[in-house]
């Protein structure tokens, strides 16, 4: 049994070591929009498309952050009222004429959702179609949560235009404040990364893409380009997989790229492929999300609705993310912990190097939300409550509950 558990720990271990070596510096918060000072030399013209259903209650705040940014640059915002039964729409005019800008938002009234699109795209692409008439240059997808710092569409405009990137991201400061979003949303975060390690988007010779919806910038030629929202209208995940087809250059692969676009798409030889876009991925320390997620049942909801999507609806990738992350995570301290029982020293020993590896790898994402240093130590219980949250989110999807949002549920597209 010894050898048995220290050749998993020395697994365990391995993985760690490569992680933190070959994984694209996952674990680093060096990617942030606000690091450096940016000027801007030309004013590109920007529409702002915000989709809101039900946000009479954060809407004041966060439209309040957009109208007010201090863009020195022609920019309008687009809110698109999506079927809203709590007045919202009232509420954004009453921001707009109490800020004293009025003329630059402008109110849309939402059709009915048509069969093969989620709710939040078709918000969008409704937004955009009347943005067009302004002929952006650029727009800003964000969400109605989210309370944007002064300064944060002037810096996503000059890092677009300083970098001639297509397509630039933040992903926002999201609420840390009771106990469960110490505990649970600095690993959403570091989870997130360790999926897509930002230095890895960023770099146009790496295939890896990915975006944060709160907060994306996009030009309209690279929009255009891909062949608009449509080519993604059934995706959940759709922040990385818009981010997938503006850094591939195309949104779908096949008849005239209109086929469904998949995280995992197999290039056809039968078309020629477009050229590539470039994109880029940070964290703001500045702009934030308003939505609380004060208790377990609310983060559970959150993480469940998409995980299994993130696994492509895979029972193997499940399968294989039910056995691999007690491995990663729960392995180092269970091993420590036997091994100290067992009076087996190396085991122990070995289990409580992995464990220090796996705290020192969650640091930076810990200090960055300026969570006690505690919280590093805790990663195992969070990734076995995360585990659960994928499971979950698999018997939603089986159950045919999956993807549940503001009263839609969405089926496997």
């Amino acid at each position: 049994m010894d050898v048995i558990v220290l050749g998993l720990m020395l697994l365990s271990l391995t993985i760690w070591l490569g992680l933190l070596c070959f994984w694209g510096q996952f674990w680093r918060t060096d990617q942030q929009l606000e690091v450096t000072e940016t000027r801007l030399k030309s004013l590109p013209v920007v529409c702002v498309v915000v989709p809101a259903r039900n946000e009479a209650e954060l809407i004041p705040t966060s439209l309040r952050s957009l109208l007010l940014q201090d863009y020195p640059g022609s920019f309008n915002v687009f809110l698109v009222d999506d079927r809203s039964t709590d007045r919202t729409a009232n509420f954004a005019e009453g921001v707009a004429h109490a800020v004293g800008k009025p003329q630059q938002l402008h109110i849309i009234s939402g059709e009915s959702l048509p069969s093969g699109w989620s709710g939040k795209l078709w918000a969008v692409e409704q937004g955009i179609k009347s943005a067009s008439n302004f002929a952006p240059d650029y727009f800003l997808l964000t969400d109605a949560d989210i309370e944007h710092d002064s300064s944060n569409l002037r810096r996503l405009v000059a890092k677009a235009v300083q970098e001639d990137l297509d397509l630039v991201s933040v992903m926002v400061r999201l609420r840390c404040k009771s106990f469960w979003e110490k505990l649970l949303i600095p690993a959403f975060v570091f989870f997130f990364q360790k999926l897509y390690p930002f230095h890895w988007v960023n770099n146009p010779n790496n295939p890896t893409a990915a975006a944060a919806g709160g907060s994306i910038l996009i030009a309209r030629e690279a929009l255009e380009r891909i062949g608009g929202i449509q080519v993604i209208r059934q995706a959940l995940i759709d922040d990385c997989a818009l981010a997938q087809a503006v850094k591939r250059g195309t949104g779908g692969w096949g008849l005239g790229g209109r086929e469904e676009f998949s995280q995992s798409p197999v290039p056809s030889t039968q078309y020629p492929i477009p050229s590539q876009g470039r994109i880029w991925l940070g964290l703001s320390s500045l702009t934030r999300s308003l939505r609380p997620y004060d208790s377990l049942a609310t983060i559970w909801d959150m993480v469940a609705r998409t995980a299994y999507t993130q696994l492509n609806y895979s029972p193997l990738l499940l399968l294989g993310t039910l056995l691999g992350m007690p491995l990663i995570y729960l392995a180092p301290p269970v091993c420590m912990i036997l091994g100290a029982v067992w009076s087996n020293w190396a085991i122990a020993l070995t289990g409580l190097f992995g464990w220090l590896l796996m705290a020192l790898a969650y640091y930076p994402t810990i200090r960055f939300y300026k969570c006690s240093v505690w919280f590093a130590f805790s990663l195992p219980a969070i990734a076995f409550l995360y585990t659960l949250m994928t499971l979950d989110s698999a018997l939603r999807h089986w159950q045919g509950r999956g993807g549940a949002w503001k009263g839609r549920v969405y089926p496997n597209p």
